[in-house]
Formats: C-alpha cells, sequence, structure tokens
C-alpha cells in the first residue's frame, strides 16, 4: 500500500502522520508526505520522501515567518479569521497543482488530507482515490461554533468559495471524508453527548520521531521537588513575556516543593530564581516521564503529550482551537484553566497547587485519559484502520 499525506506546514499536524508511517513502514508500506517543503523540511525524517506543494500564501508575504508575526498577536475571532483568509485558503489553492504532481509521481492507493490541508481531499475525491481525514486536533468534534454560529457560516463560505474557485462540485466539506476519519483522540478527552459516527476513528495521540533537539542538563532536575513543564509551543512564545512573569511570581511561591523547568526565549523572561531551569528549548518526549504537571497553552500536541504520561495541566489558551482544547481538558477534569492575557501570580499559584495534588481529582482524571489514550492504540489502530480500506 502507498500513502499520501497532505499536511500544512504545522508541526502538530506533521508529527502524528510521522508516527502512522513508521508503523506502515514497519508492515511493509510507503508513505510519503506533500506540503510546504520550506517547513516541512525540518519536520520530517531525514529519510522521508516529500513532494513540494504549495508556496508561501501571499506574493508579498516575506515567508512564512512574516506570515506568523503577523498571526502573532491576533485574538479570538481576528485570529480564526486571518487563520483561514489569510494562510489555510490561500495555502489550500497554492497546493493544489504540487498535490496533482505528487499523486502523478507517488501513485498512491490512499491519501490521507489534513484537515487543514483541504487541498488533499479536493485532488483525490477529483481523481477517484480513496481520502481519508487526519484530525490532528480534537477542536472540530464538540460544535466549536455552536456559540458563534454567523463564525461558522462564515467559515462554510470560505470552504464553498475554495472549492467552487478549483472546479471541485458544491455540497461536500473537505475537512470530514466519508469513508474514514482518524482522531487523534478519544471521547474521554473530547468530551461531548452525541457518539461518533461508525467511520470515525478515536485512535488515541501517535507520537512519532522528531528531529534530534539541543541537550538539556537532566543533572539539574531536582529529584527532592515536583517539576513542572512551563511550555507555550514553538509559535507563541513571543507573546509570552507578561505570562513568563506571572508564572516566576506564582513559582517562587511554590519554591520549596516544585521545580520549574521552563522553555522560553531568555530575553523574554528576564532575570530567573535560581532553582527555575530556563532553556530556550526542551526535548518534550523525552522530559515528560520525569514531571509532574504541564503548564501549557492548550496547544493539541502538549495536551496530548502530558495526558498521554498521566500528568494534569495548567492551561492557558491564546487563539485558535487553544480554548476549546483547554475546555476540553478542564470539563474532563485533567486540569485547571486560567487566563492568558490577564493571568494573575495568585490564579497560576491556586492552579498550579491543585495540579500538583497526587490525591486531587486532576491527577485522576489525568490517569483516567491516559488510560483511554493507551487503550485506543494510536498508530498501530491507525495503521489498521487505514489497510482496511484497501
Amino acid at each position: 500500500m502507498r500513502v499520501l499525506f497532505v499536511v500544512p506546514p504545522l508541526a502538530g499536524h506533521v508529527n502524528p502522520t510521522v508516527a502512522v508511517a513508521a508503523e506502515l513502514a514497519a508492515r511493509g508500506h510507503e508513505s510519503a508526505w506533500t506540503g510546504p517543503a520550506e517547513v516541512l523540511s525540518g519536520l520530517l525524517p531525514a529519510h522521508a520522501r516529500l513532494f513540494p506543494s504549495g508556496d508561501v500564501p501571499g506574493p508579498d508575504s516575506g515567508g512564512y515567518a512574516a506570515l506568523h508575526g503577523r498571526w502573532r498577536d491576533l485574538r479570538g475571532v481576528a485570529a480564526l479569521r486571518f487563520l483561514w483568509a489569510e494562510a489555510l485558503v490561500p495555502l489550500a489553492r497554492a497546493m493544489v497543482p504540487g498535490v496533482e504532481r505528487a499523486v502523478a509521481a507517488f501513485c498512491p492507493d490512499v491519501v490521507v488530507a489534513d484537515q487543514q490541508a483541504p487541498a488533499g481531499a479536493m485532488v483525490a475525491r477529483r481523481l477517484g482515490i480513496p481520502w481519508v481525514t487526519s484530525a490532528s486536533t480534537s477542536a472540530e468534534f464538540t460544535r466549536p461554533f455552536a456559540g458563534f454560529p454567523k463564525v461558522g457560516a462564515w467559515v462554510a463560505e470560505q470552504l464553498a468559495g475554495l472549492l467552487a474557485e478549483c472546479g471541485a462540485p458544491p455540497g461536500w466539506d473537505p475537512r470530514f471524508s466519508d469513508r474514514l476519519v482518524l482522531v487523534f483522540s478519544t471521547p474521554e478527552l473530547i468530551g461531548g453527548a452525541e457518539p461518533f459516527p461508525a467511520h470515525y476513528a478515536c485512535v488515541g495521540p501517535a507520537f512519532g520521531a522528531r528531529p534530534p533537539g539541543r541537550d538539556f542538563p537532566w543533572t539539574r532536575l531536582d529529584p527532592e521537588r515536583r517539576r513542572v513543564l512551563v511550555s507555550l509551543g514553538t509559535l507563541n512564545q513571543e507573546a509570552g513575556s507578561r505570562f513568563y512573569a506571572a508564572v516566576l511570581a506564582a513559582g517562587e511561591r511554590l519554591a520549596d516543593r516544585a521545580q520549574l523547568i521552563l522553555a522560553a526565549p531568555r530575553h523574554l523572561t528576564g532575570p530567573v530564581p535560581a532553582g527555575v531551569l530556563l532553556q530556550e528549548a526542551v526535548p518534550q518526549l523525552r522530559l515528560l516521564p520525569h514531571l509532574d504537571a504541564v503548564v501549557s497553552h492548550g496547544g493539541h500536541n502538549t495536551v496530548c503529550e502530558s495526558l498521554a504520561h498521566g500528568l494534569p495541566l495548567v492551561v492557558a489558551p491564546i487563539r485558535d482551537d487553544q480554548p476549546i482544547v483547554a475546555q476540553q481538558v478542564a470539563d474532563a477534569g485533567a486540569g485547571v484553566r486560567v487566563r492568558f492575557a490577564r493571568a494573575r501570580p495568585d490564579d497560576l499559584h491556586d492552579a498550579l497547587a491543585a495540579v500538583l495534588d497526587d490525591f486531587g481529582p486532576h491527577r485522576r482524571a489525568a490517569r483516567r485519559i491516559q488510560a483511554s489514550f493507551a487503550a485506543a492504540g494510536g498508530a498501530a489502530t491507525a495503521a489498521d484502520r487505514l489497510e482496511g480500506l484497501v
């Protein structure tokens, strides 16, 4: 079997496909990727087969760094509108020719298209190739626009316009395959009372190999204190200077029992207390087994990786799907949601104290979700379902 993954240039959307591809390779199948090579080449394994598709949206954008700079300070509906109108729709439009070339060169039996890379679904449907949705965030499965119907209608209009522009038939949603939707989460985290359709496979998170990271000072982890990772991910750090200050102030009040490992640019944090371990970047998957809790922006990857290790979270969402994922964590009981823009040291202190309680409800809930992830099967189950299509 040959599987072509169509992905956007976002680490959290690429990582699960790397894990699934590794499982497929172990079973004798072939995989390839298509998407913006400028970014994907740094996210995929060295041996990965990559077909470039999609340039930087907008002829005068100045590259993905400039696009990110324009998006970084947006919040709420403004951030969502920018994501679709300035990034995802132009990217899909730009990717279509490259996806067509990738299909012609690789001859896939199945196309796995990320929810935020609709070019894959459009090309596969037109060419009659079975296509599958890769849902690398659980936000779309809890009716995210139920309270904002005009926003939901606007997103639908953007997709309808894209289909019409690319000559695709109307009346279908390229975000959701009617044959198989791989959901990299479980109902225990997603919540909701309505059961999923039979072709939705909640496989849990899939963790693939990551590019080698920087060295980490493992000997500086304090064995006498609880250890808490504070991370805003790779795309949100520049917005975090005020948040970092509040976290450090809260951590000082817990310094006798908790050590903060702060993943942040040094120029944004200022001086840090002696007991805080400050690193520009951390090898997150390798570090998680040594931790007791995580403070996060609510990125789906970080949330799932933390819960897969039974770690409760303090979640401070910033934009896009993060408020939805953060609310899923809170509703599941696996953590505490706090405000990002108005975070106060007192609030963060109380939240940290709650998730560090070994006998509290948050740790029990985190371990319940951890068990559901393990039972779901991750990349192995995803590979099973893909094999079942061919």
